[in-house]
């Protein structure tokens, strides 16, 4: 795998459509995807003292969490709203080899952040709730 830049990491939000449209969140500095599994062990006195895992089973959730400063654009008031209102929005993230990961969040954290004469910036956390897609 080439190595890739960390700024070609964006994070966007659908417009609601089916399919959605996707913008980028504007000023998005920092961005994180983790892919969380919950594992299923069915260790018994027949595994040989090693542990087993049940394949496929459990948990599996994605978290995303980024900040950056205010801009203002039409993606993050999409955000701001959907963070006020508690719904389930489209989300994509995009990679600079192309590849996406595109799944339904939930907006688990939204800060905004600002002081005397510096910028107004802000951090947030996206949770799936079902299937995560890699293309």
């Amino acid at each position: 795998m080439a190595m890739e830049k960390g700024a070609a990491f964006l994070l966007k939000v659908g417009n609601g459509a089916a399919p959605p449209v996707f913008a980028t969140v504007a000023g998005l500095r920092t961005t994180q995807l983790t892919v969380n599994t919950e594992t299923v062990v069915v260790t018994n006195q027949g595994s040989g003292g090693w542990r087993e895992l049940l394949s496929g089973a459990g948990v599996r959730s994605v978290s995303l969490s980024g900040s950056g400063v205010f801009t203002g654009s039409g993606a993050e008031q999409r955000v701001k709203a959907t963070a006020l209102s508690g719904q389930i929005d489209d989300y994509q993230v995009q990679f600079e080899s192309g590849e996406t990961i595109t799944g339904r969040f939930q907006i688990a954290r939204l800060d905004y952040a600002g002081d005397f004469n510096g910028e107004r910036t802000y951090s947030l956390q996206l949770e799936s709730s079902g299937p995560v897609v890699a293309a």
